[in-house]
């Protein structure tokens, strides 16, 4: 059953997503050539702590860590340890807060030092993709509406969307319904209402969307070992209309970026 919040745990839910883009601009600054997971995961475990939260992902289901720290061909769920970052690398760092009883949820993939042309454009086609899928998620649409939209982006430019990992519902679970696919079609699934509030995550790899998972039994690969790129936003719809309650603007600001893509989906100044 999709859990619907008010406008009072909307708010809970944005304090809890900022925790999170906090975290992830704190550790933007640290994502360099030498670079060591474990090292890095301790901060952001103290970070979020500091913040009065709680690590999301720590202990979830015996997770061991309080990031997912996914280096180039790993999708998602990896497990930090001691393979230091290397130049070129990519990592898709997903992070978790419990706060106020509510969860902040949300992912980027950092350039590790000089970077293939080829796999930054991953990087871009598929952060523009997340902005397209949550430009959907409005009053009157369907779940299909989202995934159809980041499917058929991603796909011409010949990426693989991966269909076995989804994005989903968010609040004082983690993951609540619905599931939220990169992929689908137009005015299939669940109806947009106002008070959702979704993660929405486009998991893309550069080649085929087929994955497998390591004996570790967390950590999800691509089949043929080619980058793949992950980002992820929490979103709530207010007024018939998505706005971010994450942002990626700490780690602009880290990394001396300049972008304003998230513009149209901020809550207006008051």
């Amino acid at each position: 059953m999709i859990q619907i919040k008010t406008a009072e745990e909307i708010e809970l839910m944005r304090e809890s997503a900022l925790i999170v883009s906090k975290t992830l601009g704190m550790i933007a600054s640290e994502i360099k050539p030498g670079a060591h997971p474990l090292k890095l995961d301790k901060m952001a475990e103290e970070f979020i702590r500091d913040q009065g939260a709680e690590p999301g992902f720590l202990g979830m289901y015996d997770f061991p860590n309080s990031l997912n720290w996914s280096p180039n061909a790993q999708v998602v769920h990896g497990i930090p340890n001691d393979r230091v970052l290397e130049d070129g690398d990519i990592i898709s760092v997903d992070c978790g807060a419990l706060k106020n009883g509510f969860y902040g949820d949300h992912a980027y993939t950092f350039e590790v030092g000089e970077v293939a042309e080829e796999t930054k454009k991953l990087l871009r086609v598929t952060k523009e993709s997340l902005y397209l899928g949550i430009a959907e998620f409005k009053a009157g649409n369907r779940v299909g509406d989202v995934g159809f939209t980041i499917q058929n982006y991603c796909e011409k430019e010949g990426y693989g969307i991966v269909r076995e990992l989804v994005g989903h519902g968010l609040g004082r679970k983690l993951h609540e319904s619905p599931e939220m696919p990169n992929y689908g079609r137009r005015g299939r699934g669940k109806k947009f209402v106002d008070g959702m509030v979704v993660a929405i995550e486009p998991m893309v790899n550069m080649g085929t969307r087929r994955i497998k998972q390591l004996r570790d039994g967390w950590t999800i690969l691509t089949a043929d070992g080619k980058p793949s790129a992950h980002f992820e936003h929490d979103v709530a719809l207010v007024n018939g209309k998505p706005e971010l309650l994450s942002t990626f603007q700490y780690i602009y600001d880290a990394l001396g970026i300049d972008s304003d893509e998230e513009k149209p989906f901020r809550a207006p100044e008051v």
